[in-house]
């Protein structure tokens, strides 16, 4: 088996609350897996990804990102590797123009000219917004600035994209742009949904995570289709939806 793109071992969390989020978990994602990130409110997701790039720093157990481990020395190639676009793209875009957005990140580790611009255009080609370069991101639409948010992690090359309730808001057309976006890239890819449907579309291998730690872990069709695992875990279907159709 290679090396995993992704390595969480007895990852453990309490915030300075004193509210413990993760207990435990073990998760190792391989290169070119797409994988859905499932469970209820509360259930630690978020918390989980923020360790991914350094957001967060493990209270026990480790994360590491081929290989490379999580922890302070390493956090610009760990966030170079990881790009996480978050649920909101207002909290990703505050540059005056969508080209300055995109560019932030490569400019950032010293990329500058033509080959600047060459990536900036490469990741808004990839989510179709080139003509777009020149706007203020507040004047385009939610579905536009979801994917302009993308176009600023693709702008990194990472190796993993890690995207947080990326259909959240979105119209049907823009949610399917978006798969189509999400389907043609060569990375890694981790998705945390409760659009479970659109779990079972993108990814073959789904993990729940409930309190804290991997209820679990298999391919999405199987765990969709357990109504006994779904309803422990808060997690419904839409009415009529079947995830055996097909099969």
């Amino acid at each position: 088996m290679s090396l995993p793109v992704v390595d969480v071992r007895r990852l453990a969390y309490a915030y300075p609350d004193g509210h413990q989020a993760l207990f435990g978990v073990d998760l190792q994602i391989h290169t070119g897996e797409r994988v859905a990130l499932l469970g209820p409110n509360g259930a630690g997701k978020t918390t989980l990804i923020l360790h991914l790039n350094g957001i967060l720093t493990a209270g026990a157990g480790s994360v590491a990102i081929s290989g490379l481990p999580v922890t302070r020395p390493n956090l610009t190639e760990i966030r170079r590797r990881v790009g996480v676009v978050f649920q909101d793209p207002d909290d990703q875009l505050f540059m005056p123009t969508v080209h300055d957005d995109v560019a932030f990140g490569p400019a950032n580790l010293g990329m500058r000219g033509d080959e600047l611009e060459r990536r900036v255009h490469d990741a808004l080609a990839v989510v179709g917004m080139e003509a777009h370069a020149r706007r203020p991101p507040h004047h385009l639409s939610f579905g536009q600035r979801r994917r302009v948010a993308v176009a600023t992690v693709l702008a990194m090359r990472p190796e993993i994209l890690v995207l947080d309730e990326p259909t959240s808001n979105l119209d049907p057309f823009s949610r399917r742009e978006l798969a189509d976006i999400i389907t043609g890239l060569d990375v890694t890819v981790l998705i945390v949904t409760h659009d479970l449907p659109y779990a079972l579309h993108l990814c073959e291998r789904s993990v729940i995570l409930a309190d804290g730690t991997i209820a679990a872990d298999g391919p999405t069709r199987d765990i969709l289709a357990n109504a006994k695992l779904m309803g422990a875990h808060r997690l419904e279907l839409p009415y009529g939806f079947d995830p055996t159709y097909g099969r």
